[in-house]
């Protein structure tokens, strides 16, 4: 699923606890690989992860928008109703 020349902000599950991990990309596939392969600190820790929700932008400031409202509290709330 390579979506190329977009933006991609997207919301990781840790699939052995409860935790969530928010972020952006331009290549899904490689990012939840780069996770899952414990490259990085907080990741590791919960991994394996796996993409419960993602959404397209043609910019990346639209990207960063989105990422963002999901780290916000309103976006805590929005994301328990998932």
């Amino acid at each position: 699923m390579v979506l190329c020349g977009l933006r991609i902000s997207y919301i990781l599950k840790s699939t052995v606890a409860s935790k969530y991990y928010t972020g952006k990309t331009d290549n899904l596939e490689s990012r939840l690989l780069e996770h899952n392969s414990r490259k990085h600190r907080y990741t590791a820790r919960y991994s394996p992860w796996k993409i419960i929700y993602f959404e397209q932008f043609t910019t990346e400031p639209e990207a960063i928008i989105r990422e963002k409202y999901f780290k916000s509290a309103a976006g805590g709330r929005w994301l328990k109703k998932m």
